[in-house]
């Protein structure tokens, strides 16, 4: 147990509320094992049904409480971790939708005590880039968590937040090469711009949080945690317990 990040990196991270991390995440043949899955499951389940989809391909726990993702995790939340959730999300070719600004936090509000510290691992699967629809965050906006939606038609959600709280100037693109990946915090502002290139854009998102924090059994009926590293902290119902 460890931390893969240096001390100006995580000053960034709670600064921003978001990092890139453009270095490999996994050993390359882990990679390889990683994106064969992945190729398998949307194959097997389409682009749209990939949500949570530990629950259904077990080989994927293996890589969601690996060391090396668990190591980028800690210095941002601490050694308390939980498995909060993960989905493969790919985009294709020409069609791949949009993602309008949206926090997280607004879609999972009641389902844990707390979004402060939940960190998502955004590992990219192909080259993602600006031109494919890479994903943009709003820095500084992690301080709120709720801002006021709209209904939106055209994109991956139904809603999104009202334009005039968005400075789109002040958004940051990733650019990341397969098996890099970027982190950024539940409350923070982001979204993707719809994928027109020739080039799928493909990553695994995996989420973590602070075993501090408490998750709701009555608002997430059959959804599944588990204890990714260190202690329970608040009593939360852990398959792995």
């Amino acid at each position: 147990m460890g931390s893969r990040l240096a001390a100006d990196q995580v000053a960034d991270f709670h600064r921003d509320g978001y990092l890139s991390f453009n270095n490999p995440v996994f050993d390359p043949a882990d990679f390889v094992r990683l994106k064969a899955i992945f190729e398998e499951d949307l194959a097997r389940y389409g682009e749209d049904d990939l949500d949570t989809i530990h629950f259904r391909d077990e080989r994927l726990m293996e890589f969601l409480m690996h060391d090396r993702v668990l190591d980028l995790v800690e210095p941002l939340m601490g050694p308390n971790i939980g498995l909060w959730s993960s989905h493969f999300i790919s985009k294709p070719p020409f069609t791949g939708k949009r993602t309008p600004w949206h926090e997280d936090s607004a879609y999972w509000d009641g389902r844990i005590s707390t979004m402060e510290n939940l960190v998502t691992v955004w590992l990219a699967l192909d080259p993602v880039d600006i031109e494919n629809g890479s994903m943009g965050v709003i820095p500084g906006t992690h301080v709120g968590g709720f801002s006021d939606y709209t209904d939106v038609e055209g994109g991956i959600f139904g809603s999104e937040i009202e334009a005039g709280q968005i400075d789109e100037s002040k958004a940051h693109y990733f650019t990341l090469a397969p098996n890099e990946c970027s982190l950024h915090e539940a409350r923070i502002i982001h979204g993707a711009n719809a994928n027109t290139s020739p080039r799928r854009r493909a990553g695994y998102t995996m989420r973590y949080f602070p075993t501090t924090s408490l998750v709701n059994p009555e608002r997430n009926p059959g959804h599944k945690i588990w204890l990714a590293r260190g202690r329970d902290m608040a009593g939360n119902r852990f398959e792995n317990a």
